[in-house]
């Protein structure tokens, strides 16, 4: 079961899995369906709905089979809106409990997947980890420039015609693998977090990130055979949810737990955070080694 206080949206269903990417390619649809009850059973609060390059038809019927074995909200997760707008106008929100479905995601450069709020109402992901100047996407280096970025799509959340509250609103600062973090994004994450979190404009929203994206990489076990990624996602949640994380796409396998400061895996976080360029990078091998 997930933290208290911890959403979890079931991230399996998603073409970039490769186990998952067969099931697609080889049109098992009730495989999928039992990746669908399988997340709700195990504790996720919403159903990620990922199908890659495929049809916005696809997307639909896909949908609709998946609210027929799930009460479970779904998350309509695409970058397309042709495939977002099918996903959307298929569901059901009387088969979740009348709940709004997620739509991930938004960034500053699709913007008008704002408009596929009139098909239907959504909680958006909003993605803050990239700025437009002068008309072009670029990453935010700084804490500052996330704040920024939020700030601005906060706004256009808040348009006349949506007027998205707060509380149904999700911002997700990016995150990167810690394995390879020469360039200090975790340092970044953090501290964007803690600026949104304590901005009174702010007040309500959620955040949230892809966890898996943080131990892509790195090895299951550590030299002693204990696990590596389930304790360094659970020493990244200990350290983000007092700054406002309150919901993750992730894994309904993994058991997360908050951490005591001495657990070794809540170490390594905090040495990363204090250290720079390569020398981050060689504490999270110290960890596993």
């Amino acid at each position: 079961m997930p933290i208290e206080g911890l959403t979890i949206i079931g991230e399996t269903i998603n073409d970039s899995v490769p186990s998952t990417h067969q099931m697609f390619e080889a049109g098992d649809v009730d495989g999928l369906l039992e990746l669908a009850k399988m997340q709700d059973e195990r504790g996720a609060a919403y159903i990620d709905v990922n199908v890659g390059p495929r049809s916005g038809e696809f997307m639909a019927d896909l949908v609709k089979k998946i609210q027929a074995v799930t009460a479970k909200p779904l998350s309509i997760d695409t970058p397309d809106a042709t495939i977002a707008r099918a996903g959307l106008a298929a569901y059901d929100p009387a088969r979740a409990g009348g709940r709004k479905p997620v739509l991930n995601s938004i960034s500053a450069l699709r913007a008008e997947m704002f408009d596929l709020y009139a098909v239907r109402p959504f909680m958006p992901i909003l993605l803050v980890s990239e700025q437009v100047v002068d008309g072009q996407s670029g990453p935010c280096h700084t804490a500052e420039q996330t704040h920024e970025a939020a700030k601005a799509l906060l706004a256009l959340a808040r348009a006349k015609g949506r007027e998205i509250p707060n509380n149904e609103l999700i911002f997700d600062p990016g995150i990167a693998p810690i394995g390879t973090d020469a360039e200090g994004n975790l340092k970044r994450l953090v501290a964007a977090m803690a600026l949104i979190h304590n901005d009174p404009d702010f007040a309500g929203v959620h955040m949230s990130v892809g966890l898996s994206n943080f131990t892509v990489m790195l090895p299951s076990k550590r030299a002693d055979g204990s696990p590596v990624k389930g304790p360094l996602e659970s020493a990244f949640l200990t350290k983000t949810m007092p700054l406002g994380l309150d919901m993750v796409i992730g894994s309904v396998k993994r058991k997360y737990d908050r951490l005591a400061p001495e657990d070794p895996a809540m170490r390594c976080v905090e040495e990363v955070l204090a250290a720079d360029g390569f020398e981050a990078i060689m504490r999270v091998r110290d960890f596993y080694a």
